[in-house]
């Protein structure tokens, strides 16, 4: 069958995908070579993507409560207890959470709803948590929210500054890109983090700051420019506006050792950073979210902005403050206004912008104040100012911080209604009404990546069961609610060519977000667009979207640091892992994405773990004064003393432990409102355990076992079937509840409390358990192939007879290469290097986000072999 040319649904990098139906939930994945953002690479989760569209735990009927209802019963139930709310309580009564999952087209009518029908701006997205301090802090200093860069920039740049950016497993294709540069030019890399990642090990320099101590960083780097002469005059003077007594506040406590004290770096690692900084005028510095989640993340952006508006170092070739974007269309998001505090096609809350939306859209009740952003709107939900919330391609009860209190606020909710793609996620457990919405493959329409790039989302496969789109379900409720010509809406080209036509009214040259060129694109030509960025080069000009046309220096002070606290001694950071995305309600279907981090971990430095009995692989407690959960314990000298760091993505739908959201603080930034998921006060405990095991299940056996005394059960898919990793306390026997109807085998040694149990149906293996309280268990990869294969006892072995070649944890997850034959051909080659283990394994010549990983490993084979 014919490719068609799609884009992925993860990061937002925003690569071109060519798909192929290979039948009905069914597709071939590989990259598009004509997309300009990835010219045909793919990451490992883009790769995979065949592997998340069937219909496993799919929503396909609308659900009132827990009955099935048609498509006419739910939108009538929907759109009459929105009127009822809104007639009884106002406007603000009522709110919307939205995603940056959702199309642009989908985000625009939902925005119109709300703001211009409803007549409340209690419309907030998930991109709220990862984007919104650098939507500020453009706003403050170019006077719109322009990313004034594009990938164009890496290619030409000397010198790439990554800054809070773990960029080889976050945005894995910007980071080969970048390391194509760096073979082609000779570009300089330098990371600033406190951890050390994967994304350090190409790096020339690394600096393992403080949290929280960025603004200091940056705030040092312009007082050493100025002292240097490395400050523009002519461009300052003719294009950017610095409020009195800017610089002299400069003077004071920023030399290079105050700075390096604050940021807690040695001095002479300092010094490089500034002599790099200082003698490569074509740099690029990209930030994300180790910038944005933070309660200071708005002037953190700034202090970066700072730099390069004062050295010149913007709209031109190489020059550029560059902030990646975490979600496939968070900038579609935020050029129709989907943010609380924002209006559509850039514009804000002032009476000018008000005025003409409202003119534009001919709004019956137009929203004239910003609204309730996302932390605020579920604590409006507790406290039960808002009493009918509809949820879109979210999982709020899992990502927001202190999730505990957000599910709270969910059950008190007088009617909660959640549009998504899956029936049961920890959000839609608290639902009224759940809408089955269109998953990535079935969806029509655009998004817009980091470099401003919009791009067509095209269906490969058919709806399923009821689904619709979500511009789809907006708009008919919209009309039920009595706006019938308003969202009269029959194709997302119509929504789009309204959305364009917004971008030009009353703009002329005001703000850079134009789309006029595409105004009168008929459907047909809509269907067959092709990737475009909008702006050009921003500032090339030197002119901003400001009233007199000049960029702003903003001033920003670093704050002092928190007090240690004696119950919370530690740190939390919190992120991403390489092959998972936000909650796995997608990924978590993969069988190959699952094995790189089968578990929740906690990471922590090796002299912090022997101080507080926290054994490699154990489990252990994490606590904050929000909440507590469980994950397992990974040795990381990576790590920054004093800190540890867990992965967001597991829910209560995979996971007994691994609920990071449980412990974040719900702070937010005072200019964003975006929370500081990065630097939370905590603390670390061992846990023991009476007993540990694994469960195999043939099928798609979805649900954890329900057996009593479990402490610890994680959900992993693998092929044909689930794995679950378990520890607990009491008698494992219970755990025998977990197991299905059939011919069961048996073996147990009671002096080491050792049990072994398979199940056969019809001759065919369908489940096994191993327990122990004393002894090893064995590896689980030979168990998972057995799974519908014909068995005898001699499966209770665990492993087929002979000498067993364990492939270890997965290193590459595009080939599933394991660990131990990376190891082998590294021992096998001389002079071996990561293209031979390419060239060998296949493992690095993908995406190439396991490449830091095998550097590692040769480092260490080699150091081995070199010191004996």
């Amino acid at each position: 069958m014919t490719a068609i040319r799609t884009t992925c649904a993860y990061c937002g990098v925003g690569c071109g995908i060519l798909a192929t139906p290979t039948g009905p939930r069914s597709m071939a994945i590989k990259g598009d070579p004509d997309h300009p953002a990835n010219r045909g690479r793919l990451c490992s989760k883009g790769t995979h993507l065949g592997e998340t569209v069937g219909l496993e735990g799919r929503l396909l009927h609308p659900m009132i409560g827990n009955k099935q209802a048609g498509w006419n019963k739910a939108l009538d139930l929907v759109a009459r207890r929105f009127r009822e709310t809104i007639a009884r309580h106002g406007p603000d009564s009522v709110a919307f959470y939205v995603s940056g999952q959702l199309l642009t087209e989908d985000y625009y009518v939902a925005n119109k709803l709300m703001k211009g029908f409803i007549g409340s701006a209690n419309i907030d997205t998930n991109s709220r948590l990862c984007m919104s301090s650098a939507v500020a802090g453009h706003q403050r200093a170019f006077g719109e929210d322009i990313v004034p860069a594009s990938y164009d920039d890496l290619d030409a740049a000397d010198l790439i500054v990554l800054v809070g950016s773990n960029t080889a497993w976050c945005h894995p294709i910007v980071y080969q890109r970048i390391m194509a540069a760096r073979a082609e030019r000779g570009t300089k890399i330098i990371v600033i983090d406190p951890r050390r990642t994967e994304t350090c090990e190409d790096a020339d320099l690394h600096l393992a700051l403080k949290p929280g101590t960025d603004v200091a960083l940056m705030n040092g780097l312009l007082a050493h420019c100025r002292r240097e002469g490395l400050v523009d005059a002519t461009f300052l003077a003719d294009h950017v506006a610095a409020p009195e007594a800017f610089w002299e506040a400069l003077e004071r406590d920023h030399d290079l050792w105050s700075i390096a004290k604050t940021c807690d770096l040695p001095p002479a690692d300092l010094q490089r950073f500034y002599d790099l900084f200082a003698a490569t005028p074509r740099t690029v510095t990209l930030f994300s979210q180790g910038i944005n989640q933070s309660i200071r993340g708005t002037d953190q952006v700034n202090a970066i902005v700072n730099v390069h508006l004062a050295t010149g170092r913007i709209g031109k070739p190489g020059a550029a403050p560059f902030s990646i974007t975490g979600q496939p269309n968070a900038m579609g998001g935020r050029e129709v206004g989907g943010l609380a505090t924002t209006l559509a096609a850039h514009r804000g809350f002032g009476e000018e912008g008000v005025a003409e939306v409202g003119r534009f859209w001919a709004a019956e009740r137009m929203a004239t104040k910003p609204g309730l952003k996302a932390v605020d709107m579920f604590r409006a939900i507790g406290e039960g100012r808002i009493k009918a919330l509809w949820v879109m391609a979210t999982n709020p009860a899992v990502s927001l911080p202190d999730a505990a209190r957000v599910r709270e606020a969910l059950e008190t909710c007088p009617f909660v209604v959640v549009s998504d793609v899956m029936a049961d996620t920890d959000t839609t457990r608290f639902a009224h009404v759940r809408l089955p919405a269109a998953a990535w493959g079935e969806k029509d329409g655009t998004v817009t990546n980091s470099e401003r790039r919009v791009s067509r989302q095209r269906a490969v496969l058919a709806l399923p069961g009821e689904a619709k789109p979500d511009w789809w379900i907006i708009k008919e409720v919209g009309r039920r609610m009595g706006w019938r010509t308003a969202f009269g809406y029959a194709h997302p080209a119509e929504i789009w060519r309204e959305h364009a036509r917004l971008t030009t009214y009353c703009n002329e040259g005001a703000r850079l977000l134009d789309l006029r060129d595409k105004v009168a694109l008929g459907n047909a030509d809509y269907d067959a667009l092709e990737p475009f960025q909008w702006g050009g080069t921003p500032f090339a000009d030197g002119r901003f979207s400001t009233p007199d046309g000049k960029a702003r220096l903003v001033p920003v002070v670093q704050r002092e640091a928190e007090a240690q606290l004696r119950d919370w001694p530690m740190t939390l950071n919190t992120g991403r892992y390489r092959d998972q995305w936000h909650t796995m309600t997608r990924t978590g279907l993969s069988p190959k994405l699952a094995r790189h981090r089968e578990e929740p971990q906690v990471e922590v430095h090796p002299a912090d773990a022997a101080e507080l009995g926290l054994e490699d692989r154990a489990l252990a407690r994490v606590v904050t004064p929000q909440g507590e959960s469980l994950f397992r314990v990974a040795h990381m000298p990576g790590q920054r003393r004093g800190e540890v760091f867990t992965p967001i993505h597991w829910t209560d739908c995979q996971s007994t432990g691994g609920r990071t959201g449980l412990l974040a603080r719900p702070l937010v930034d005072p200019h964003s409102g975006q929370p500081g998921f990065k630097m939370t006060p905590a603390r670390i405990e061992p846990v023991a355990v009476a007993w540990r095991g694994f469960l195999i299940l043939h099928g798609s056996a979805l649900v954890a076992p329900k057996a009593p005394h479990r402490l610890w059960a994680t959900r992993i898919a693998v092929p044909n079937g689930a794995l679950y990793e378990l520890a607990g306390e009491g008698d494992p026997a219970a755990l025998d509840a977990a197991l299905p109807r059939g011919q069961r085998i048996e073996a147990s040694d009671p002096s080491r409390g050792t049990r072994r149990v398979a199940i056969l149906q019809d001759g065919r293996l369908a489940a096994v358990l191993f327990v122990t309280r004393d002894g090893d268990l064995p590896a689980r990869e030979w168990l998972i192939g057995q799974l519908a294969q014909p068995q005898g006892p001699q499966v209770l072995a665990g492993r087929a007879p002979g000498a067993q070649v364990d492939p270890g944890p997965i290193i590459c997850a595009c080939f599933g290469v394991g660990l131990h034959a990376i190891v082998a051909a590294i021992r096998g080659q001389d002079g071996v290097d990561v293209a031979a283990i390419g060239a060998a394994l296949g493992a690095g010549t993908n995406c190439g986000s396991c490449r830091p990983a095998i550097t590692q490993l040769i480092a260490a084979e080699t150091k081995e072999a070199v010191h004996g």
